[in-house]
């Protein structure tokens, strides 16, 4: 007689924990959201693991990272914990009681850095049951795989079943500093930035075109620095060393730095990205809202050389 399929049973309670290494990767931090030792975070995700039958995570040095059955339950998973925030939505009556856990962003560094950290403050005081975490990244993230549940970037992503909507604008300019126009005069057309000094990106270390934003003004002469990073360009620009091509958002951190030919600009889309499955949570659909409406509260600030962002 063939032996008869052993029957899958696993203990409901096991996907929270499943829940959290899946999001912070690591038993340590997931122990600590829980409340909780690492041994026991550990334990009970083995647990679920034998109870399904199935390995859920790859261990490495590196963390905890889903396999496709993890991938596969997650979606489930995170739809038990919806449901049961919802319960307590409809018997509290809060809109806000299911808007709680973890959030990973992820963006370019600039705008990860340099704007959306400084939004973060405005969105804590709305929902501070969420954590936002932000990876500011020069790899292309694979949304599709979870490594990150929002993406913003100056590109429209592609992916499966991914959400995508452009949420706004923001442009580039050429920005010097008072300590820089000291020592060289401010230029009053293009012809008079061939004696100039600038700071660029390394080119062979390009792997988003839309960062070439300086080429699309001019190829400059005489370039002094150059750097993968755009904080880096920034500090380089704000100490004087040369004129750099920077977003509004960046320049603003200085009023001392100062707009050279604004009339001359590139302009950038910002795209707002989330996978399917993650749209029903709220936690997600919360951030995603904030954005959205962060960005186009600020489209003077990101559209203009000069101004300050609204607190």
């Amino acid at each position: 007689m063939a032996k008869a399929a052993r029957t899958l049973r696993y203990n409901w309670d096991d996907v929270i924990f499943f829940l959290e290494v899946a999001r912070t990767r690591n038993l340590v931090r997931a122990g600590q959201k829980l409340k909780v030792d690492h041994t026991t975070v550990s334990r009970r995700v083995r647990e679920l693991e034998r109870g399904l039958n199935t390995t859920l995570f790859k261990r490495s040095k590196a963390g905890f990272a889903l396999t496709e059955a993890g991938l596969r339950l997650l979606q489930y998973a995170e739809g038990m914990e919806n449901n049961a925030n919802a319960i307590i939505e409809t018997v509290v009556g809060s809109e806000k009681a299911d808007a709680a856990g973890a959030v990973r962003i992820a963006s370019m560094e600039g705008i990860g850095s340099m704007y959306l950290t400084a939004c973060m403050a405005a969105f804590s005081k709305s929902y501070p049951s969420i954590q936002v975490e932000l990876i500011t990244d020069t790899r292309l993230l694979d949304m599709t795989r979870r490594e990150a549940d929002i993406f913003v970037s100056f590109f429209r992503p592609k992916g499966r079943r991914l959400s995508v909507k452009k949420i706004g604008e923001f442009k580039t300019f050429l920005y010097a500093s008072n300590a820089y126009l000291q020592r060289q005069p401010m230029p009053s057309d293009l012809k008079d930035l061939d004696s100039h000094e600038f700071i660029d990106f390394i080119d062979e270390h390009i792997h988003i075109k839309e960062n070439r934003w300086l080429s699309d003004i001019l190829r400059p002469a005489h370039v002094v620095f150059r750097s993968t990073s755009l904080i880096s360009q920034y500090v380089a620009a704000s100490s004087g060393l040369g004129i750099a091509m920077l977003p509004s958002y960046v320049a603003a951190q200085n009023r001392d730095l100062r707009p050279v030919l604004p009339t001359y600009f590139s302009v950038r889309d910002i795209w707002l990205s989330a996978h399917e499955d993650l749209l029903h949570i709220a936690r997600i659909k919360a951030v995603l809202a904030f954005l959205e409406k962060r960005v186009a509260a600020d489209a003077d600030f990101l559209m203009s050389p000069g101004s300050r962002p609204k607190n």
